[in-house]
């Protein structure tokens, strides 16, 4: 089959009626501010909590708090995305952005581990919001060229990857007797500034149908399509929170600087979303079940890399991997979450999906700070594998379970 539209030079926008291409743009610029929301957190929770906390087991609590947050906000903001519109919950979200800043700073300054760990929740309660912007593109696009448009948006977190990090290095240690302060300030600001982006955001308008309409979610969640899509979701997500969770702190542990593990999460999370200006292309060519599976060798291979050493280099390169693996592991399930809904039904399927995957990884991520300081670094690696060979047991069950071609 032709390609109906001619590729653009580098990111290659979905084709979309009225502004839907505008709506595109937009929300990808806002992924690549708000996103910053995250690198920032996860470049500074298990250090920042390393020196607040009252036992060095709970270093990485405010990272575990963050994801509880993302998991406990996923539903409530997908009901007022449903009741307001996407747009309203998208606001509210950033609102979030907007207070974990302030809150984080007040705890530097009063050195409050407890402040620290409340901030965390809201930060996560902005990142599940910012996360379902993939969702919104899709909304705005014909069905064909839907993994595309939640592909483009995706890969504004490109920018996150450059903003986040450049914003603890150069902030850092502007406030000499409180260090990180001055950074969730300026983290503040920039959630305050995606509010304005999305200001500009045209999406459908919340109907009837949605308020009412719909198969029930039991029903919707028992397809083994939408259940092998969850599944392979919450690995990607899991065990990429999971791993990079301990990262900074081993590589603190390991002697290596502040400077250098920012570097490294730089790399991470251009490397989390860099792939995302073809990944849509790729799903639409060889199909999300296929794409998943390399993301999932990707998450293996960063795991095996882990293990092969504790250089610089090593570390580097496992964030490296991690990030790929998880680009092609969670967009590729989020596009087959596309394919298990009626339009009908879309806001509470996602929330469901979403709700699920983050959930999941709350687990993932008050074990890992545990596993950290009692067993190693090596040992969270290997622990990775495990789910890993249950998300490639599920696809390997779809694809032989799936009807073969009729006979021409």
């Amino acid at each position: 089959m032709s390609n109906p539209a001619a590729p653009l030079p580098g990111l290659a926008l979905p084709a979309a009626t009225g502004t839907g291409t505008g709506t595109v743009l937009r929300l990808a610029l806002a992924q690549a501010l708000a996103g910053a929301n995250s690198v920032v957190v996860y470049a500074t929770g298990a250090v920042i909590g390393s020196r607040l906390a009252p036992d060095p087991a709970l270093a990485t609590l405010p990272i575990s708090i963050f994801v509880v947050g993302m998991a406990a906000c996923t539903l409530p903001a997908g009901r007022i995305a449903r009741a307001y519109g996407r747009r309203t919950a998208f606001l509210a979200g950033t609102g979030c952005g907007v207070l974990v800043g302030l809150l984080a700073a007040l705890a530097v300054v009063l050195s409050s581990f407890w402040i620290f760990c409340l901030a965390t929740f809201f930060g996560g309660a902005y990142a599940a919001v910012v996360l379902s912007f993939r969702f919104a593109a899709a909304d705005c696009v014909a069905p064909p060229r839907r993994p595309r448009a939640l592909s483009a948006v995706m890969a504004g977190g490109v920018f996150a990857g450059i903003i986040g990090p450049q914003l603890v290095s150069h902030t850092m240690d502007l406030w000499p007797s409180h260090a990180f302060a001055a950074t969730f300030l300026g983290q503040a600001a920039v959630a305050a500034l995606s509010a304005v982006v999305l200001m500009g955001v045209r999406l459908p308008g919340p109907t009837q149908a949605d308020l009412s309409g719909g198969r029930p979610l039991a029903e919707i969640a028992r397809q083994p399509r939408f259940v092998t899509a969850v599944l392979c979701g919450v690995v990607s997500y899991l065990l990429m929170n999971f791993l990079m969770t301990a990262a900074p702190l081993a590589m603190h542990l390991c002697g290596f600087s502040q400077d250098d593990a920012n570097l490294g999460l730089q790399w991470h999370v251009i490397a989390m979303y860099a792939p995302s200006f073809v990944t849509g292309r790729l799903i639409a060519r060889f199909g999300a079940p296929v794409i998943v599976a390399a993301g999932l060798s990707l998450t293996a291979t960063a795991a095996i890399v882990g293990l092969s050493g504790l250089d610089l280099g090593h570390f580097w390169a496992f964030l490296i991997l991690l990030g790929l693996g998880w680009n092609f592991g969670f967009v590729g399930a989020s596009a087959m979450v596309l394919d298990c809904h009626r339009p009908e039904e879309r806001t509470r399927v996602q929330s469901l999906n979403d709700f699920v995957v983050f959930g999941t990884m709350a687990f993932g991520s008050f074990s890992s700070g545990g596993l950290l300081a009692h067993y190693g670094w090596d040992v969270v690696l290997w622990v990775s594998f495990g789910p890993l060979a249950v998300a490639v047991a599920a696809l390997c069950l779809a694809a032989a379970s799936r009807p073969a071609p009729a006979a021409g």
